[in-house]
C-alpha cells in the first residue's frame, strides 16, 4: 500500500511522469500505469473527488483474476467421498462410538487408498467449509456457582524424570467452580484405586465434602452407557457417593467444556508446576514440588474478584458437606498361592513372602501405592507396588531360614543383588564367610534392628578399628549395645519422687529382716 501511495502522490501532486517514477522507486511502468489507471477510474466514479482520492490511497491493492479459478484435484467424484466418510461418522455418534470417529488425518489417509491425489490440506478445508455451513458455531453460556456447591475432577498426564528414567504419570485434578481452589495428586496410573484414593486424600484435606461432583466420561466413573445420554456409574463411585453424600453429574459426550474449571486447571497445573522443573529424585519429591506450586497458585490474586482462591475457599468451607469421621478404605483384595521363589505374582510383577510360605495361599490388600500380604489374618510381607512389568521384589529376610540350610545360594542371590547396602557389606567383609553374614541378618530380624542401625554401628566399628578388621560379634555386641540405666526424667512430679523413696525404704527394710533372721539362724546353728 506505501508503494501504492507513492506512485499516486508522485504524478498527481509532484507531477512527475511514469518514467521517472518507474526509475525512482525500482518498479514496472506496467505496475505503474496498472495503479495509476485504477485511481483515474476510481476518480470518475465516484461522486466526490476528496472521497475517491482519500479511499483509494487507504485501500491495499489486491490481486483480480479475470476468471474463478477451478479446483483441479477437489472434484465432485472426491467432494461425494468426503461426504460419505463424513455421514458414517455421524451414524457413529448416534450409536455412541464416538471414540472410533474418522479423523481428518484418517479420510485423507481413506481417498489416497482409492487413488485420489489430493492434499490433506485441502481436505481439512473442505471440512472445515462444510461444518460452516452446516451451522452456526456454538455459543456458551456463563454459569454462575454457589459456594460449596460444584467440584470438578478430571484426569491429565504428565512426563517427568524420576531417578534418571523419564516416565509417563497420571495428574489428578480437583477444582471448586465457585473459588477456583486448585488440588492435585500424582499417580501411575488412571485406575479405579488411584481414582478413589484421589477423592479421600481431596476431601480428608479440605475437611468437608462438596454437593455435587463433576466428571466427564472417564471409564473408572463411568460402567456403561445406557442409550446416547444415560451414563451407569461404576461401582466405585457409588462407593464414594454412598460413604461421603454428594451427588454426580456426567458431561455430555465430547462436551469438556461443561466443565472448563478443570479442564484449563489440568493444563494450566501441569504448566505452572512442571514446565520448568521436570526432574525429581522420587515420586516423593514430585508430589512435594505439586504441592508446594498449588500453595502458590491458590495464594495468588485473581483478575475480576482481586481474592485469592484460598480466601474464596474461605467463604466455601462453611457450605461443605461435614466430612466423615473416617476415611473410605480404598483396597482390593486378592488371593494368591506362593511360588517355588516364595514370591507371589500381580500384574506380572513378582513379590517375595517368608520361605516358609511356599505353596500356601495368601491373601493380598492391593492400594495404589503398596501391597500387603496376609497369612491367616496375619500381615507377613508389605512391598512398595510396582508398575512395571516382570519385575521382582525381594526382601532378603524373607530367606534367611533357607540360606541357613544353602549358604552356598546367598552370593548369586538377587535378593542380596537387588539390597545394595548389605550387598557391598557382604562382598567387602563376608565374601568367605556367608554363614556368620546370614547369621548376623538373622540376628538383626530377631531384635528388629534397621539397616540404619545397622549401617551406624559399621561406621562405629570401622572407626575404632585401624585395621578394618569387622567381626560378627564385634556387630552384634555394637548392635545390641542398648544402656540398662535409664537417666530420671527432671519433670518427674512430686507423686512419683515419693513412691520412689517408699518402695526403696521397704527394700531396706526387707533386706535388714532377711538379714536378722540370717544371723538368728547362723547363731543356732553354732549353738
Amino acid at each position: 500500500m506505501y508503494t501504492k501511495q507513492e506512485i499516486i502522490i508522485s504524478s498527481y501532486r509532484e507531477g512527475k511522469s511514469q518514467r521517472q517514477i518507474s526509475r525512482d522507486l525500482q518498479i514496472s511502468r506496467k505496475t505503474i500505469r496498472k495503479y495509476l489507471c485504477e485511481h483515474e477510474e476510481a476518480l470518475q466514479s465516484a461522486e466526490s473527488v476528496q472521497t475517491a482520492q482519500s479511499g483509494n490511497l487507504s485501500s491495499e491493492p489486491c490481486y483480480k483474476m479475470t476468471t474463478p479459478r477451478t479446483k483441479i484435484k477437489l472434484t465432485r467424484e472426491v467432494e461425494a467421498a468426503i461426504d460419505e466418510l463424513l455421514e458414517k461418522n455421524e451414524q457413529k455418534k448416534q450409536q455412541g462410538l464416538v471414540k472410533q470417529l474418522l479423523k481428518k488425518k484418517d479420510i485423507h489417509e481413506v481417498l489416497q487408498g482409492q487413488g485420489h491425489e489430493i492434499s490433506y490440506t485441502t481436505v481439512c478445508n473442505y471440512i472445515m467449509q462444510k461444518e460452516n455451513r452446516q451451522g452456526r458455531k456454538e455459543a456458551y453460556i456463563r454459569q454462575v456457582y454457589r459456594p460449596g456447591e460444584t467440584c470438578e475432577f478430571d484426569w491429565g498426564e504428565i512426563k517427568l524424570e524420576i531417578s534418571g528414567k523419564r516416565r509417563s504419570l497420571q495428574l489428578a485434578v480437583f477444582t471448586s467452580a465457585y473459588s477456583n481452589y486448585r488440588y492435585a495428586f500424582i499417580y501411575e496410573r488412571q485406575d479405579t484405586l488411584a481414582f478413589m484414593e484421589s477423592h479421600v486424600r481431596f476431601f480428608e484435606a479440605i475437611a468437608g465434602v462438596f454437593q455435587e461432583m463433576v466428571y466427564d466420561n472417564m471409564r473408572v466413573a463411568v460402567a456403561r452407557f445406557v442409550g446416547r445420554h444415560e451414563k451407569e456409574p461404576t461401582e466405585a463411585l457409588l462407593r464414594l457417593r454412598g460413604h461421603y453424600q454428594f451427588r454426580h453429574r456426567f458431561c455430555n459426550i465430547r462436551r469438556g467444556n461443561e466443565k472448563g474449571h478443570v479442564e484449563r486447571s489440568v493444563e494450566y497445573v501441569r504448566r505452572k508446576a512442571f514446565s520448568s522443573k521436570d526432574t525429581f529424585a522420587d515420586i516423593e519429591q514430585a508430589e512435594q514440588w505439586l504441592e508446594d506450586t498449588l500453595k502458590r497458585l491458590n495464594a495468588t490474586p485473581q483478575q475480576g474478584t482481586g481474592k485469592s482462591a484460598d480466601e474464596l475457599f474461605g467463604e466455601e468451607s462453611a457450605a461443605l458437606i461435614h466430612h466423615p469421621a473416617a476415611g473410605m478404605i480404598c483396597s482390593e483384595q486378592e488371593q494368591c498361592r506362593v511360588d517355588k521363589y516364595a514370591t507371589i505374582s500381580y500384574r506380572t510383577n513378582r513379590y517375595s513372602v517368608p520361605d516358609h510360605l511356599v505353596g500356601e495361599f495368601v491373601e493380598v490388600n492391593v492400594q495404589s501405592r503398596k501391597l500387603e500380604i496376609y497369612f491367616q489374618n496375619k500381615r507377613v510381607a508389605t512391598h512398595v507396588r510396582s508398575y512395571e512389568k516382570h519385575s521382582w521384589h525381594i526382601d532378603i529376610e524373607h530367606y534367611l531360614d533357607t540360606f541357613k540350610k544353602k549358604p552356598g545360594a546367598l552370593a548369586g542371590s538377587q535378593a542380596l543383588a537387588d539390597n545394595h547396602y548389605l550387598g557391598g557389606l557382604y562382598r567387602n567383609f563376608f565374601r568367605d564367610e556367608p554363614r556368620e553374614f546370614i547369621e548376623l541378618l538373622s540376628y538383626c530380624r530377631e531384635q528388629k534392628v534397621s539397616e540404619e542401625k545397622l549401617e551406624e554401628s559399621l561406621r562405629r566399628l570401622l572407626g575404632a578399628s585401624p585395621r578394618g578388621v569387622v567381626s560378627v560379634e564385634k556387630l552384634r555386641a555394637l548392635v545390641g549395645n542398648i544402656p540398662t540405666e535409664t537417666p530420671i526424667r527432671a519433670s518427674e512430679d512430686n507423686i512419683s519422687m515419693k513412691a520412689k523413696e517408699q518402695l526403696a525404704g521397704i527394700t531396706r527394710l526387707m533386706h535388714q529382716t532377711h538379714c536378722n533372721g540370717y544371723r538368728q539362724s547362723t547363731n543356732n546353728n553354732l549353738q
